[in-house]
């Protein structure tokens, strides 16, 4: 039904939380400080973010305006302040709604259904993974064992063709029609090579000796390994 971080450094409350999420169908991950829960965001497809503001190594507005510059995830913010400055200062920094402690179950729950009906239709699944790698094709973002590598507009395009049809022989002419530039520029074998070799550069840890994108000899290339989109 739906992928939820849940970051509350109250035990109780946060089983408490979790408990109900998951008797409604959802897959909830649980951070009890900041740190546990950017490494859940960052290695974790997550829907919905619930974050407390008091946490004990930092602040939830901090970490909601954080995660704001990187994702249009919605968040909504748990906290015991009731004052209508912090309420529009959650919002002025991209929370989605804010909840006010003590708050009853029911309420978070029908805010967290009303939140995954709207957004069902338009969750779109657009990172790939293969073991060590992580590749967001619509922020053009590849991720290797956590570090993250630039890739240029041709790199990005050919990476995503390749690993979508991972495991399957890909002709230079299905690549080069993936290259083809939006103003229709000519995309020639030679222009395919350049951005291969980059890419392994890039990719590979051996280069002269890829293990994720092969060349089929007189043919085209594969992705050699098994690749998951979420």
């Amino acid at each position: 039904m739906g992928n939820i971080l849940l970051l509350e450094d109250d035990k109780s409350l946060n089983r408490g939380i979790s408990f109900k999420l998951k008797k409604e169908g959802y897959n909830v991950c649980t951070a009890f400080n900041i740190k546990e829960a950017k490494d859940v965001f960052e290695n974790n497809k997550v829907d919905l973010i619930i974050s407390d503001v008091g946490l004990p190594d930092g602040s939830g507005f901090d970490f909601c305006e954080e995660i704001r510059k990187i994702s249009n995830v919605h968040i909504i913010m748990l906290t015991a302040l009731d004052q209508e400055i912090d309420i529009v200062a959650g919002y002025d920094i991209g929370a989605d709604d804010y909840i006010t402690k003590p708050f009853s179950l029911i309420v978070l729950i029908s805010k967290v259904n009303a939140f995954m009906r709207r957004i069902g239709n338009t969750i779109i699944e657009n990172i790939i993974f293969c073991d060590k790698l992580k590749f967001d094709y619509v922020e053009n973002k590849l991720t290797k064992d956590k570090e993250e590598i630039l890739l240029s507009k041709n790199e990005g395009k050919l990476l995503k063709y390749l690993m979508e049809n991972s495991s399957q022989t890909v002709t230079k002419e299905k690549l080069m029609e993936a290259l083809w530039d939006i103003d229709g520029n000519f995309v020639d074998e030679n222009t395919l090579a350049v951005n291969i070799r980059r890419l392994r550069q890039k990719v590979e840890d051996n280069p002269s000796e890829p293990e994720y994108i092969k060349n089929i000899r007189g043919v085209g290339y594969t992705f050699a390994k098994r690749c998951i989109k979420k």
